[in-house]
């Protein structure tokens, strides 16, 4: 069953035919080849190639980029309705392995590359025949960007970049990395540019892959570079100007892991409202206690409350007008609300929540890093703080 404050059961004034459109197809690529095959995909760590490439081929890696490059040129609800879908496979690693490619890296291209660097790499991108990694987070320096200390020197007609990077998805099985490395004077500043980092470029290495508590069909790993020496054309955007567009794109990826994670709590309420009402325990169904009735129904309107937030912050994202608040109270809210909703959805589930063979077992680990990636909550209720003097 659909549960009754899922997005798609009726017509918001947020969402046109196009974007319901991609909800529909999203859906149905969703239950043909991820959920007969989700499980494999977890077993092996990564989402299978040819995967995305289908997903290429269908317009799903490419929603938001110029079609001139194989995009549809759609907007910030666009990346809601594909961040929904994807987390209501219940298959996280899958979720995030499409999302960094199409919301969290590319963008950096689609905002700072030239036409000739948007012309060599976009339609790739677009088509999934070379999947995109984002490389901020290094041992040292994650939500606090400013103390990153990979270099980048210049020495003729290259780069060469030194340090690591650290919880990079997409990072075994990437194609292109989009790598913030300091320019400028060196210590704690906002002097960092932006650069494309293709495999098997000299110096450039996989560490080592990583393990991790959830989200196990995506691929993480540490990245090293040890005299890494790439094109000078390979600078997106200006020198030492990287900051900022690494602080532009965070707006983009919080709205969308916002929707991930509220997409991953409705469908979670959905199956186990499903489950409430057939399991029986004490001469009737678990849904006739109204303690459970009331839990679901809380969550549900906590939920669909932050959705709400989501859906208008998307649509002024899509005017271009500044919600730096508004995303980051996204981002604080959604990221522990998933997180204490698929606690109550495993403890209604008794012994089988804890069953390998639940989805919501699964789902309940995926949740776990959603108050942590794209910004610790802890941060983003600073930067809330902030901004409501």
């Amino acid at each position: 069953m659909n549960a009754p404050f899922n997005p798609a059961t009726g017509t918001l004034p947020w969402f046109n035919h196009d974007h319901e459109m991609l909800r529909d197809t999203i859906r149905r690529f969703v239950a043909e080849r991820v959920l007969p095959h989700g499980d494999a995909w977890e077993e092996s760590g990564f989402v299978p190639r040819d995967v995305l490439r289908e997903m290429g081929e269908l317009g799903l890696l490419g929603i938001r980029f110029d079609p001139r490059h194989g995009g549809s040129g759609l907007d910030t609800l666009a990346s809601v309705v594909l961040a929904e879908e994807l987390a209501r496979s219940t298959y996280g690693g899958f979720a995030i392995t499409v999302l960094v490619h199409t919301d969290m890296a590319a963008p950096h291209l689609v905002h700072a590359g030239t036409p000739a660097q948007q012309d060599r790499w976009m339609p790739d991108i677009a088509a999934g025949r070379k999947i995109a990694a984002v490389a901020m987070t290094e041992p040292d320096a994650g939500s606090d960007l400013a103390s990153m200390r990979t270099t980048a020197r210049r020495e003729g007609g290259h780069w060469v970049l030194n340090g690591a990077k650290l919880y990079i998805t997409n990072g075994v099985h990437g194609d292109i990395y989009f790598v913030a490395a300091k320019t400028g004077e060196p210590g704690r500043n906002h002097q960092v540019s932006m650069f494309v980092v293709e495999k098997g470029a000299p110096g450039f290495s996989v560490a080592r892959p990583l393990k991790k508590q959830g989200w196990l069909s995506s691929d993480t790993a540490e990245l090293s570079f040890q005299d890494c020496r790439i094109p000078a054309e390979n600078l997106l955007g200006e020198e030492n100007r990287g900051f900022h567009a690494l602080v532009k794109n965070l707006q983009n990826e919080r709205i969308v892991l916002g929707a991930q994670a509220m997409g991953e709590a409705a469908k979670a309420i959905e199956i186990t409202l499903d489950w409430v009402r057939n399991r029986k325990a004490f001469g009737g169904a678990l849904w006739d206690k109204q303690a459970i009735r009331h839990k679901l129904a809380q969550r549900a309107a906590q939920v669909a409350a932050v959705q709400a937030l989501i859906y208008q912050t998307a649509w002024r994202d899509a005017q271009g007008q500044e919600c730096a608040r508004e995303v980051s109270m996204i981002k604080a809210l959604a990221g522990t609300l998933v997180n204490e909703v698929l606690y109550d959805c495993l403890q209604l589930h008794g012994g089988m929540g804890y069953m390998r063979e639940s989805p919501i077992e699964r789902m309940a680990r995926d949740a776990r890093v959603q108050a942590i990636g794209g910004g610790a909550t802890e941060v983003m209720l600073e930067e809330v703080a902030k901004r409501l003097a």
